[in-house]
């Protein structure tokens, strides 16, 4: 069987040296909790990582699309989308992609005096479904900023706030009742339109289909579709477009991700058809919206 650790299409990772990691540890600030490294592999067949001795760090890794799985303490788990997993420093593990349905992951690997109060109580995957009450965007968003951040962390004062912004990201996964229950916001979505348009941008990153959205809200695709657009004025799909494009257009103006990329991120398999309907709905081509901005 073939295995590969790293060098994934669409793959993106920043990491820091050792010797500078060992050195940004003894500030106050940093030392407690910091990154080693963070990433993200979409659909990365083959993926298989063996650690027979452990490492010194501890690691997230959440499953956003697909199916993984993991060994630990003699046992295998399997993960699947939206679950994740914390691996423990010190022990021996193994992890990799399902080689039919390969995992979609965020990842991160943490070090610190604290790191080790993060660790679950057991081993086994925890899920994080989305939902009426989810924020699984507003996390992923706060993923991207951390990366950022640490992908500037030569300069000490972004390796400090990528350091504290690491306590309020792995939060959103130790304590997700707390979580999800201080986003007020979500009280207010009552309509029927509205819980649909949540549970669309919470998944603003997968391929929805018709079938699948009506599925979910338990109607038939026709009596759903009629119930939306009678609400918005537009079809579920159109819709759903609207909402990838409007975060395309955030990605465009707010970090330096290639254009590829970001398709990639919001379940465009073809960059192509990514910037076909970027171009149908925005009226520019998806490089040219990002030139234009760039003279702003």
């Amino acid at each position: 069987m073939v295995k590969i650790k790293e060098g994934f299409k669409g793959e993106r990772f920043v990491f820091l040296p050792e010797q500078l990691l060992e050195a940004y540890s003894t500030d106050p600030l940093i030392g407690n909790l910091y990154l080693r490294k963070i990433g993200y592999f979409p659909h990365v067949k083959y993926h298989y990582v063996q650690k027979d001795k452990g490492c010194d760090y501890m690691m997230l890794i959440y499953c956003t699309d697909g199916k993984g799985w993991y060994r630990i303490h003699g046992h295998t788990y399997d993960v699947h989308a939206n679950e994740y997993i914390l691996l423990p420093a010190d022990t021996p593990y193994a992890f990799g992609a399902d080689e039919e349905d390969p995992w979609t992951i965020y990842w991160l690997h943490f070090k610190g005096h604290l790191a080790s109060q993060f660790l679950p109580a057991f081993p086994n995957p925890q899920p994080i479904q989305p939902g009426e009450h989810s924020r699984l965007q507003d996390r992923l968003q706060f993923f991207e900023e951390i990366y950022q951040a640490f992908s500037m962390a030569y300069t000490k004062e972004y390796m400090r706030y990528a350091s504290l912004c690491l306590y309020a990201f792995l939060a959103s996964f130790v304590c997700l009742e707390q979580y999800r229950a201080v986003f007020t916001h979500s009280a207010m979505r009552t309509s029927f339109s509205s819980k649909v348009i949540h549970y669309m941008q919470e998944n603003v990153q997968h391929n929805l289909t018709l079938a699948q959205l009506s599925a979910y809200f338990k109607y038939s695709p026709s009596h759903f579709s009629m119930l939306f657009q009678h609400e918005t004025g537009v079809s579920p799909i159109h819709y759903f477009h609207r909402l990838k494009i409007q975060r395309a257009c955030q990605y465009i103006e707010l970090t330096h991700l290639k254009l590829n990329e970001i398709a990639t991120l919001l379940g465009f398999d073809e960059p192509a058809y990514f910037s076909r309907i970027f171009t149908k709905i925005m009226g520019i081509s998806p490089s040219g919206y990002r030139q234009k901005e760039a003279g702003r």
